[in-house]
């Protein structure tokens, strides 16, 4: 049993804690906005709903892309955790 487990109890450091608070909060924010923004461009700046799945559909290929890149040159370092 790891010794971490045997103490009564584990206290996280003050600055531990707000850090992971933050990150909640900032990706629960992130989040959020990709639901509301077709509907924010279509409803408020009148942008159509073509040139919304064009925008959709760039911001995903070039996130597949970049994912295979990244791949491609993380195996290219040949250093593992």
């Amino acid at each position: 049993m790891p010794e971490i487990l045997n103490t009564k109890r584990y206290k996280l450091d003050k600055n531990v804690f707000t850090l992971g608070l933050v990150s909640l909060f900032t990706d629960i924010s992130s989040q959020m906005i990709y639901p509301l923004l077709p509907i924010f461009l279509s409803s408020v700046l009148g942008v159509g709903v073509a040139f919304i799945g064009l925008l959709e559909g760039i911001a995903e290929a070039s996130a597949s892309i970049l994912k295979v890149l990244s791949g491609w040159y993380s195996d290219k370092l040949k250093k593992r955790k």
